[in-house]
């Protein structure tokens, strides 16, 4: 029940994404500029003194418009709200179902004493949960019902603990925790057998160590890992497909309106693009840490192990391809926006070019899910369009070390340089061609 959580919590957002999409307008019109240069097409521009980013020049005073007139807007507040209700529900609801108690299936094959097993029931009420002891014929049959997902663990002989996955050392959930009792308990009671009551006894007692704990198949990561590492993911899905479609829909209306060819007049084609990508991209980083804090704030307030799993490599990683994705995306969005010429063909462009980010959400929600990524999910790890995705989940399953992660970082910003580049070359030649859509072909023999 709780790993369909995740699954129900991400298709609910992919619905309010594309609700949004249609909503998303880029807010406020750019007014012709008389005299005063770019001054003066940016009406609510604020005086340098009071503007909100420290950039000089054009593409500063285009970025600060652009973030101050998102953040006013009512498709911001709503994708915000939006993330929110999220967050909050990926961490309360598990929260809430893990207050209650479920059922731990406990093979028995071979002997095992009553005080023994009225010991392993109570370990079970210890960690939460309630234990039912299904009777084995062998340890054969309880490994085949551990396959089958019929029982939860197994004790065998009174010898051994046997699990369908191991158990990773830092996994705290609940079934973690009776597996390590039970094996606890059972070792205990095999002392007691094999003792009496002399002082000798008493010390083989006092020495008992838990019984070993095989696995049937490799461990993944703990519970609490999979749920962080999957609310980060779903964080960068969000912030990547609603902000590269406003960017988008931002450069089509600006063509579309023609305020563009008047604006070109004060500004070059990149700095303006630069402008308006670097502004829109900074409006995600804040919509970001309002989540981030929500996500803490609800953490602390609820007590819940939401986050547990979250570590410092884990945090920065996810930050680095944020920044790292949109720089990639954004300019691929902007030069689409700028071929376009009305708001159905942006519609048209937004499937083809969200393509890869669903790809790439899809193969990482399955490494999660699995633990042991593919050689295709490592491969994926180093391609632009879908390294966003992969290389946080490989670091958050310890499957990837520092260089891997700087040469994946470094082949993503080369390419997003030389995307750069492209993109402005395309806005040069398509955005000052309103009236029509300009065909790939065209920019190509152009």
């Amino acid at each position: 029940m709780s790993g369909l959580i995740p699954v129900v919590i991400g298709f609910v957002a992919l619905i309010a994404i594309a609700v949004l999409r249609r909503r998303a307008r880029t807010p406020g019109a750019w007014t012709r500029p008389g005299r005063g240069g770019l001054s003066a097409a940016l009406p609510d521009a604020a005086p340098p003194a009071l503007r909100l980013l420290p950039l000089p020049g054009d593409v500063g005073l285009v970025a600060a418009r652009e973030l101050r007139t998102r953040v006013r807007g009512r498709v911001f507040r709503t994708g915000t709200l939006l993330v929110l209700v999220i967050v909050a529900a990926a961490i309360v609801i598990p929260t809430l179902l893990s207050s209650k108690a479920s059922i731990q299936r406990v093979g028995v094959a071979g002997r095992l004493s009553a005080p023994v097993t009225a010991a392993v029931v109570a370990d079970g009420t210890a960690v939460g949960d309630q234990v039912e002891i299904v009777a084995e014929p062998s340890g054969q049959a309880a490994s085949a019902d551990l396959r089958a997902g019929r029982i939860d663990l197994a004790v065998v002989d009174g010898r051994q603990v046997v699990v369908a996955k191991a158990i990773a050392a830092s996994d705290t959930s609940a079934a973690a925790a009776l597996t390590r009792a039970v094996a606890r308990t059972v070792g205990t009671g095999e002392a007691l057998q094999a003792a009496g009551l002399s002082q000798a006894q008493a010390a083989a007692i006092a020495g008992a160590r838990a019984l070993p704990v095989s696995s049937l198949a490799p461990g993944g990561p703990g519970t609490a890992n999979r749920n962080a590492t999957f609310i980060g993911l779903l964080l960068l899905v969000f912030m990547l497909t609603q902000y590269n479609a406003w960017t988008l829909t931002g450069v089509l209306e600006e063509k579309s309106s023609r305020i563009v060819e008047v604006l070109l007049a004060a500004i070059t084609p990149a700095r303006l693009l630069a402008g308006k990508v670097l502004g829109i991209g900074l409006t995600a980083f804040v919509q970001a840490g309002v989540a981030v804090a929500a996500a803490v704030a609800l953490t602390e307030a609820t007590h819940s192990r939401a986050l547990a799993g979250v570590t410092p490599a884990s945090v920065a990683s996810a930050l680095v391809w944020l920044v790292l994705g949109y720089a990639f995306y954004s300019w691929v969005y902007a030069a689409a926006g700028s071929t376009a010429d009305r708001q159905e063909q942006a519609q048209s462009l937004l499937l083809p070019l969200g393509l890869p980010v669903i790809f790439g959400y899809v193969m990482a929600t399955s490494a999660i899910s699995s633990g042991h990524p593919s050689v295709l999910f490592h491969v994926l790890a180093y391609l632009p369009p879908t390294a966003p995705f992969a290389m946080p989940v490989l670091v958050s399953l310890g499957a990837a070390s520092a260089w891997q992660f700087a040469l994946s970082a470094a082949v993503s910003v080369a390419c997003t340089v030389g995307l750069a580049k492209g993109a402005v070359a395309v806005y040069r030649r398509s955005v000052l061609q309103p009236g029509r859509r300009v065909s790939l072909r065209e920019l190509i023999a152009r």
